[in-house]
């Protein structure tokens, strides 16, 4: 009977111990995880600079994980998709912005490695030396030192009970997607960059043909007047007048070569090149005519990168906010050791050897701060803070990609009407400077008005090639706003799928 009792009094602590564990488990389905919302943002119908007709298109739906396509083909320029295809190979900031995603996406897998137990193998020998009293001996007693060889396995695991290690993956995963997003926006940018130079290097190679013949012609002209002062049909100031026109063409020309030389470095470092390495040869730029159309509003929120980076940091804050009201909860972590346990060497892997520990090895297993000093209130502020800011940064970004389209949208639509003006003004100039030269061959009007007239065209032809150009970089510009271009392409694979590696050219990004 007593030794009934004697069990039943050693059991009642296993099961109230069972009890209570039991409860602490059931509250592991208990988080405390605020649900993410996204915040609503003010989205215009229509972009007030699309032009009629292009309000309502939206061919495609595309989320941020579909690829934008080459995109640069459009312009149908071999030329730009070998340079476009370099720097995709070779751009350093690209490669950096790689290796940035798989740092995040090693976070993960180092974040989900909480979710499993950690277990571990140990092997060796201590020696040691209690003191009296820990053996319930005289403190004048004798001691002995003593060597103990040891062989186990430990284990240890945290019970997920309030949310906070499923917070810490879920906050890794959105920065990792993040990440992914920033990547896909440097390449966005990347891709823009190179084009947007092309079209400037091929602006100033057409303004360096329009001043090569201008500075022919002045050359002839001097040579003309040259002559005919020699033979004391013109005076002196109109021989230093051709002079001034031809040196003034000459210098311009060179301007432009400078400016060149500047936008053909910038282009072979977007490539990934030293400057020593790279020439273009030189094409003058034609005239660009594609029609970019706007679409709807919502869709920039689809397709933008930045927009969808900006979000996922949205989503790694409200993460941060549950990982910071779970330490207002208990944490339970259960450990454990199982071995073998000898004086000597030989003997240690015997049956009457083994030993183990059930529970925590140092402290103990079910924790709660009860007093920090005001670190935890501090801890979730600071978290609450994060999101705010990471709010006020979203509609920030959409706010500032509805602002890039509507500029994009009104340049493309003004630099139209104003490529038809300038060609109305180019023709007239020219039409001034034959008549100029009809009339001066006839004596009526003196050199003076033939140069002034011969300035104009080569003036009103400089604006128009630029204007060009304008144009160019402008539909690069309303592409790279609308977040590329419209070809769909297979999703990405999920890092849940295992792993895999993704190639953009050389880049390479682990999933």
């Amino acid at each position: 009977m007593a030794s009934r009792r004697a069990a039943s009094a050693a059991c009642h602590p296993l099961r109230t111990g069972a009890v209570l564990l039991s409860s602490l488990l059931v509250l592991a389905g208990c988080s405390v995880m605020q649900t993410y919302e996204r915040p609503a943002v003010d989205t215009p119908v229509a972009f007030k600079e699309a032009p009629a007709g292009n309000a309502d298109w939206k061919p495609a739906q595309p989320s941020e994980e579909l690829a934008r396509g080459a995109w640069w083909t459009v312009f149908g320029d071999g030329r730009l998709n070998t340079l476009v295809a370099q720097a995709m190979d070779a751009n350093q900031d690209l490669r950096a912005a790689a290796a940035r995603l798989n740092q995040a996406r090693a976070l993960v897998r180092d974040a989900r490695s909480q979710q499993s137990p950690q277990i571990g193998l140990g092997f060796g020998p201590t020696r040691q030396r209690q003191s009296p009293a820990a053996t319930g001996a005289d403190d004048g007693a004798e001691g002995n030192a003593v060597t103990l060889w040891r062989a186990q396995a430990t284990v240890a695991y945290e019970v997920d009970l309030f949310g906070r290690v499923a917070a810490a993956v879920d906050a890794a995963s959105f920065t990792a997607q993040q990440r992914e997003a920033l990547f896909r926006s440097v390449l966005l940018a990347l891709q823009a960059d190179v084009a947007q130079t092309y079209f400037l290097i091929g602006e100033l190679d057409a303004e360096q043909a329009l001043y090569a013949s201008t500075v022919q012609l002045r050359s002839d002209t001097l040579r003309l007047m040259q002559r005919r002062y020699d033979e004391g049909d013109v005076s002196e100031l109109e021989l230093a007048r051709a002079k001034t026109e031809l040196a003034s063409a000459q210098s311009e020309s060179l301007g432009i070569a400078r400016r060149r030389a500047n936008a053909e470095h910038a282009l072979a470092l977007l490539l990934g090149r030293s400057p020593a390495d790279f020439s273009l040869a030189p094409q003058p730029l034609q005239s660009v005519t594609l029609a970019v159309p706007a679409g709807l509003p919502s869709a920039l929120l689809e397709r933008r990168p930045d927009i969808a980076a900006a979000e996922r940091a949205m989503a790694a804050a409200n993460a941060r906010v549950g990982i910071a009201q779970a330490a207002w909860f208990p944490r339970l972590n259960l450990t454990g050791a199982l071995g073998y346990e000898s004086s000597e060497l030989g003997n240690l892997f015997q049956w009457s050897t083994r030993a183990f520990v059930l529970g925590p090895l140092v402290g103990t297993a079910l924790t709660l701060p009860v007093f920090d000093g005001g670190a935890r209130e501090a801890g979730l502020q600071r978290a609450r803070a994060v999101w705010d800011e990471e709010v006020a940064n979203y509609r920030q970004t959409v706010l500032t990609a509805f602002r890039d389209v509507e500029d994009q949208l009104a340049a493309l639509r003004i630099l139209a009407e104003q490529t038809r003006t300038q060609g109305e003004a180019v023709n007239a100039a020219a039409r001034a400077a034959e008549l100029s030269q009809i009339r001066y061959r006839e004596g009526s009007i003196s050199q003076l008005d033939v140069i002034d007239a011969d300035r104009s065209v080569l003036l009103q032809r400089r604006v128009a090639t630029q204007l060009e150009g304008e144009r160019a970089r402008a539909a690069v510009g309303l592409i790279r706003a609308l977040g590329g271009g419209w070809d769909v392409a297979p999703p990405i694979a999920s890092s849940d799928t295992g792993p895999d590696v993704r190639l953009y050219s050389n880049v390479q990004v682990t999933e």
